[in-house]
């Protein structure tokens, strides 16, 4: 007897009814012993006044099932605060967005032909999409990148392992490490560490804007991409658009405790209840749990029948030839489940396995320093113009609190003292740096005695510390600072 799964099944909004009633039909029809939990998140949620759009019953299936598929789930302007999508992700900590472009037998584009065969891991909870957003002033506002060393262990050894689990050689890691060097080049240092593990496994860096020119110069050369979040975001979307688009992007979000399974398309309300929208997208992901589950042999089934519709059959929705010859949603669902057993012979089938799932341990997840000091403080403050005046008076208050002011500058760019004679745009944000007068640890007393000082001139926003971990310096230099 095969084992019955439990599965929380979000049908989502627009056209996600459809596209995840195709899917459930499809996975129905292989024998696969499914109880479909179905439960409700998004768009009505938010309008019966719930702010996250996923109410505790949604929650408590996920919890019990650990296992989720759901279809697109929108934000209505004027209802909720943040994305349900987001919300789901972060409850249940599925810190691994597993994104396969993959070409399909009769489905035509500018790469086709190419091979086309890579997977972007991207990393899910965290870096900029932690969402983490202040309005510093009234015309600059701030949004806090956080890059956790635990967070890019995590993420790569989900990469190598999923790179293990379906026989593939390469992974290559896409950074911004040569522009931001502490959050990015966290990532980048984490990678090269981690793949000396992995010697079975080709380990490549690679510069984010590299990687998304080389992805539509020469797809081919990638096979499995691990990144950053924002960076992955990006790069993934540009990688269904080599295949065919969206309506051909699986995705997978995946934990250490959780799985949930989704297509990254949007709801497409104008098309809901019209019956002609492609579900390939969601059917994937279902093929993505499937093999998460266990079930390979129905995952095989599922995919090769939808090869051979679409490469031997030549059958497709609209979103792929437009309204000649295309077949409705249901029609396409039914031939799906009619070429269940046949194959495409061109169609070459990975040594599928289940992941090893990494389990990072507690002394995995600190970072022990022997020494540590505080070189000073980055005192950001709101002013207007006069950086000359600024400059002079900061100089004269930081000698009471036991400090000199070293610098002053404004987005990034050293503007006081002005020793290299431009002049830059000015914003009313500047970064007051502000260092040891002799070369002590700075301590707490001191810097709330200089920002109470420096607080009878002018308005502060937040303070950073200088820190120095094991003797080196833990924080940038502004442009054109020594």
């Amino acid at each position: 007897m095969s084992k019955t799964h439990t599965i929380t099944l979000i049908q989502g909004d627009g056209i996600g009814p459809e596209v995840t009633g195709a899917t459930r039909q499809i996975i129905d029809a292989t024998g696969v012993k499914i109880n479909w939990e179905i439960c409700e998140a998004g768009a009505q949620v938010f309008k019966k006044g719930l702010s996250t759009g996923v109410p505790q019953e949604t929650v408590d299936s996920i919890t019990r099932n650990k296992i989720a598929l759901k279809g697109p789930l929108e934000t209505p302007i004027g209802y909720g605060e943040k994305s349900a999508n987001v919300t789901l992700r972060k409850m249940f900590e599925t810190y691994g967005n597993i994104r396969p472009v993959r070409e399909f037998p009769g489905v035509e584009t500018p790469f086709s032909g190419r091979n086309v065969d890579l997977v972007i891991v991207r990393e899910n909870v965290e870096d900029l999409y932690a969402g983490i957003e202040h309005m510093q002033t009234p015309t600059v506002a701030q949004c806090l990148k956080l890059i956790s060393k635990p967070g890019c262990e995590k993420i790569i050894r989900l990469a190598f392992e999923f790179a293990r689990s379906e026989g593939r050689k390469m992974v290559h890691c896409a950074t911004k490490a040569n522009i931001m060097k502490a959050t990015e080049g966290l990532m980048k240092r984490t990678f090269e560490e981690i793949s000396k593990e992995y010697p079975d496994i080709q380990a490549q860096h690679i510069i984010v804007d590299n990687c998304a020119h080389q992805l539509v110069k020469m797809p081919e050369m990638f096979d499995v991409i691990v990144t950053t979040n924002m960076n992955g975001d990006i790069l993934s979307d540009l990688g269904s658009a080599l295949i065919g688009g969206l309506g051909f992007a699986p995705g997978a979000n995946i934990g250490d405790n959780f799985a949930i399974f989704e297509a990254v398309h949007g709801s497409a309300p104008k098309y809901a209840g019209q019956n002609n929208i492609n579900p390939t997208a969601v059917l994937l992901s279902g093929v993505m749990m499937l093999r998460h589950i266990g079930e390979f042999e129905a995952a095989r089934l599922i995919e090769q029948a939808l090869v051979v519709t679409l490469g031997i059959d030549k059958v497709y929705t609209r979103d792929v030839h437009g309204d000649k010859g295309s077949v409705s949603t249901t029609a396409f669902t039914q031939k799906i489940i009619d070429n269940f057993g046949r194959t495409h012979s061109g169609w070459q089938e990975r040594p599928y396995k289940s992941i090893s799932m990494p389990r990072l341990t507690d002394a995995q997840k600190t970072i022990e320093v022997k020494t540590r000091s505080v070189n000073g403080i980055d005192l950001f403050i709101e002013a207007h113009n006069d950086v000359e005046g600024m400059g002079k008076k900061l100089t004269d208050v930081a000698g009471s609190a036991n400090m000199k002011l070293k610098m002053i500058s404004n987005r990034g760019v050293k503007v006081f003292p002005n020793d290299h004679g431009t002049e830059p745009d000015l914003t009313d944000c500047f970064r007051c740096r502000f260092v040891s007068k002799d070369g002590s640890d700075v301590n707490d007393t001191d810097i709330m005695k200089l920002v109470s000082l420096v607080n009878s001139n002018y308005r502060w926003m937040h303070i950073e510390k200088l820190n120095v971990f094991d003797g080196v310096a833990a924080y940038s230099k502004a442009h054109g600072e020594d």
